[in-house]
Parts: structure tokens; C-alpha cells; sequence
């Protein structure tokens, strides 16, 4: 069965026993700390017997209280916020944290990256939801480094007029971390049919997509705390745009200078 837990039990709901419905309630309430009770507990917690908690996790699909645990953490897997590990480690953070920056930034592919995009005659940063403000930040940080640097979705609007400009010259960096929009594939599609090149910007999950990018850039995200962590995704978004900065040389350095005299004139920034 694919549904989550929770819908499992709202679809059986009135099949159940009383006894049963007593255990899913307590179920439900317990669904971030599962992992740090026995079965026994939860029947304890419940007021029913143990017998009556196993019947419910077959009625539910499930062959034992290991299985639900397994399905809770396949669903942090997908990127959905579960907390099925007890209290949260943050010396356990930091290091996983540490370990996917450094993963992120020693990439090969970085310098394919950085290549494309600074010598690209226009670049097009994309991304959705999640994804949306980290494309949104490598845009702000690009358009600093060179000219022509543009972000999309607009907020409310739709894709498919961005491409419509975009040929061999051009570059599509295209932010897709899990949890992506269900079009995203043929999104990326659409882009490399306009000959623009497609950097890509995921995490592991992103497998299934590679073969439509030129360049991919793999970005852990998920960590051992119940939410997706983009500290990876912003180092590299950092990294990226001092490397077309470097890339673009002087050209670069005059382009930063212009846009600081223009705070000044305008007043915008302190």
C-alpha cells in the first residue's frame, strides 16, 4: 500500500473495533516519537491490549510494529517532516551538516558549472517551492558576477513563456530538490528542447533527471532532524557565484563596483 498511515486509518476509521479506534487515536498523537516506544507501550498508552494494537497494524496493512516504524521513516525518505528518532542530536546535526557541505563543494562537476554559466549569454534560474529560494538566492548572488541573470517562476505566473527566448547560448539552472512539482521532468524537457544548456540542482532523489542535464550538482539535504536542511544547497550557491565572479574576471569586478555606486545614489542599502 502506498497511503500514509494516517490515511489508512481515516479510510478503515469506521471498520474499526472501539477498542481499535482507541489504539489509532493514540497512534496519531504518537506518530513523531514512535520510534521511541515499544509496541507494548503504545497499547499501554491506549488502555487496550497488546493483541488489540497488532490487530489494528494488520487491519492497517502493516505485519508488525517494525513495519510501521519502517513506513514512518520511508516517509522522511521522501522528504515528508516526520520525527521518528526521539529528541534531536545537535552534535549529530553538525556533523551531518559538515559532511554534506564538504560532499556538495568537492564535486567535479562544480567547474563544469561554473564554466557554462559565466560564459552563458543569458541565464534562466528556476526552481518551485522548496527549491524556489535557493534559485532565487544564486540569482541574486549571479547577477552581481555578470548581466542578463533572470529568475523564474514569477510569483502566480507559469513557465512556459520563459523558454520561449532561450537557444544554444543560453543556460537553464534548474533548482529541484524533493518534493518537486509533479511537471518538473517535462519541464526539463522543454528546456534542453530550446538548446540552451540545463544545470541541474538536486538532491539524491534527483536520480531519474540526470539524463536531462548537461550538468548535475547533487545537494544532501536531508539530515537527521525531522525538516530537509539547505545548508549544502547555499554553500554551494555561494561557492558557484564566486566562481563565475572569478570566471568573468574583470568584466566582473566592474559590474559589482557599478551596481555599489547605485546603492549609494539610490540610497537602498545602509
Amino acid at each position: 500500500m502506498s497511503l500514509r498511515i494516517d490515511e489508512r486509518i481515516a479510510r478503515r476509521r469506521d471498520e474499526l473495533s472501539p477498542q481499535e479506534r482507541r489504539a489509532a487515536e493514540t497512534l496519531l498523537a504518537h506518530l513523531d516519537d514512535l520510534a521511541t516506544y515499544r509496541a507494548a507501550e503504545l497499547a499501554g498508552l491506549a488502555g487496550v491490549s497488546k493483541a488489540t494494537m497488532s490487530r489494528l497494524f494488520r487491519s492497517l496493512g502493516f505485519a508488525d510494529f517494525d513495519e510501521v516504524r519502517d513506513h514512518l521513516r520511508s516517509l522522511r525518505v521522501t522528504g515528508e517532516p516526520r520525527r521518528v528518532d526521539g529528541a534531536p542530536d545537535l552534535a549529530n546535526q553538525i556533523a551531518a551538516e559538515t559532511t554534506a557541505i564538504q560532499r556538495t563543494l568537492e564535486q567535479p562537476a562544480l567547474r563544469d558549472a561554473v564554466e557554462v554559466i559565466a560564459s552563458a549569454r543569458q541565464v534562466l534560474v528556476v526552481g518551485w517551492r522548496n527549491s524556489y529560494p535557493v534559485a532565487l538566492h544564486l540569482r541574486e548572488q549571479l547577477i552581481h558576477a555578470r548581466p542578463r541573470v533572470a529568475i523564474a517562476p514569477a510569483p502566480g505566473q507559469v513557465i512556459g513563456e520563459e523558454l520561449a527566448d532561450l537557444g544554444p547560448a543560453d543556460v537553464v539552472v534548474a533548482v529541484g530538490f524533493r518534493r518537486r512539482p509533479r511537471g518538473f521532468g517535462a519541464f526539463l524537457t522543454a528546456a534542453n528542447a530550446t538548446g540552451a544548456a540545463v544545470v541541474l540542482l538536486t538532491d539524491p532523489s534527483g536520480g531519474e533527471h540526470v539524463g536531462r542535464a548537461r550538468v548535475r550538482l547533487e545537494c544532501p539535504v536531508q539530515g537527521p532532524l525531522a525538516y530537509d536542511s539547505y545548508a549544502a544547497a547555499m554553500s554551494l550557491v555561494s561557492v558557484l557565484a564566486d566562481a563565475v565572479l572569478f570566471e568573468r574576471g574583470r568584466s566582473g569586478r566592474t559590474r559589482i563596483s557599478a551596481i555599489s555606486d547605485t546603492y549609494e545614489l539610490l540610497g537602498e542599502v545602509e
